[in-house]
């Protein structure tokens, strides 16, 4: 019996790990690996499901099958957290003073776009910068380290064409 509660957390924790992974190739663009992944994941399910459904009489495989489920989320998620798919987009705001940001990102080979603008305490720069989700953290960083005031929001573009990164995206791709 502990055998069987066992393979059934197991066997949803591969599932379910697989569906938040599956979900997110999907939204992230990755329609080819996200078909494949769900062949596997469908599999797995089936098993799963087997069990439980041969022994409704037992409360144990059906708590196993809940953990087994909310464990597979929590997986995926980490998992996808570790791959970090995609892009970032950091707005930066900074006094004009502190304008050498813009030399010192783009020397760290950044793509920065900057402009003036005005602020309620005077003339401000305002900077887009894009950059590979996994390098999201060491952006933030990089630009709170020398300048702590900067406001910065960061979120994730839904589609990119032209620019700085999908030029380099497309060199390195020959």
């Amino acid at each position: 019996m502990l055998d069987t509660i066992i393979l059934i957390i197991v066997i949803n924790v591969a599932y379910m790990t697989m569906t938040t992974l599956r979900l997110i190739l999907v939204i992230k663009g990755y329609p080819k690996a996200a078909s494949i992944l769900s062949v596997l994941e469908v599999f797995i399910y089936l098993m799963g499901l087997t069990m439980v459904l041969d022994n409704l009489d037992n409360p144990w495989n059906m708590a196993a099958y809940c953990l087994g489920w909310g464990l597979g989320v929590y997986i995926g998620s980490l998992i996808e957290g570790k791959l970090a798919l995609g892009y970032i987009l950091f707005e930066i705001i900074i006094n004009l003073e502190d304008a050498e940001i813009v030399h010192e990102l783009r020397s760290k080979g950044y793509g920065v776009t900057s402009w003036l603008a005005d602020g309620k305490d005077g003339q401000k720069i305002c900077m887009t910068v894009i950059a590979k989700r996994k390098n999201e953290k060491k952006l933030r960083n990089t630009v709170l380290e020398m300048w702590p005031k900067a406001f910065i929001i960061s979120y994730e573009p839904s589609n990119l064409s032209g620019g700085f990164l999908v030029k380099q995206m497309k060199v390195r791709k020959k």
